[in-house]
């Protein structure tokens, strides 16, 4: 009962935490619970879960202040969705499972780490065909691992130079939305379950996510708190990677 209480409070932070800049949290919620060693039958589908709870959250909050492009959303979130489900659906080997989660786990933490710059770029205009390639790819990982993508959608963002920092944060909650959604209607067709826990989990992400989102929506990183959480990332990949 401890452990439930301590990892409700960890899933609340990373919440709080991940939706003041635009995302929904899955690589925190999946580094709270390998630090606990839950198998990956809860993990995938919790992150899932909370992904939709607080993706959902972010994405109104986060539109409403005039954030969100939808030109630039769709071409994305166009072949995302598919894959997302074929991806909710597959079930990998515990040992594969590990070594791809430590991986996205650790590269989260290195995203964490890193501020994006606050000064204004010229933009380039969005290569529909590339962005729909790179949304299947993104939308594939996101069901397989229970990550909804924004992750690795944000940085690709700003890297092209496709959307400014504002921006990049409303269409990253977005597409995570969508990829949850799909990855989770795909983990239901398949396995057909979920933890009985999450009636603790989601209200913690729930709470979370609408004070994260209030703030990142007005733009108040919490930069101190984002460098802690890395840390926890780093711990949880590494543990995932040497445990296979």
């Amino acid at each position: 009962m401890n452990d439930t209480l301590v990892l409700t409070l960890l899933i609340f932070v990373a919440a709080l935490l991940y939706s003041s800049v635009g995302h929904a949290g899955a690589s925190g919620y999946l580094a709270a619970m390998a630090l606990f060693s839950l198998p990956p039958a809860v993990m995938k589908p919790t992150a899932l879960v909370l992904n939709l709870l607080v993706g959902t959250v972010g994405t109104i909050r986060f539109a409403s202040a005039g954030h969100f492009d939808w030109k630039l959303f769709a071409p994305f979130a166009t072949l995302s969705i598919p894959m997302a489900f074929l991806g909710g659906m597959m079930k990998l080997p515990i040992a594969t499972y590990k070594i791809i989660l430590g991986c996205v786990l650790l590269f989260a933490a290195w995203r964490l780490l890193i501020r994006p710059s606050a000064h204004a770029e010229t933009l380039k205009p969005v290569s529909i065909p590339q962005a729909m390639i790179f949304g299947a790819g993104l939308g594939f990982l996101a069901g397989l691992t229970g990550v909804g993508g924004g992750i690795f959608l944000s940085p690709l963002l700003l890297f092209l130079r496709w959307a400014d920092v504002r921006k990049t944060a409303g269409v990253s909650v977005a597409f995570i939305l969508v990829n949850s959604a799909a990855g989770l209607l795909g983990h239901l067709a398949s396995v057909k379950a979920i933890p009985s826990e999450i009636v603790w989990w989601a209200p913690a992400a729930l709470a979370g996510g609408l004070i994260g989102a209030e703030l990142g929506s007005r733009r108040l990183p919490p930069i101190t708190m984002r460098r802690l959480l890395s840390v926890v990332l780093i711990v949880a990949g590494v543990k995932m990677l040497a445990a296979r």
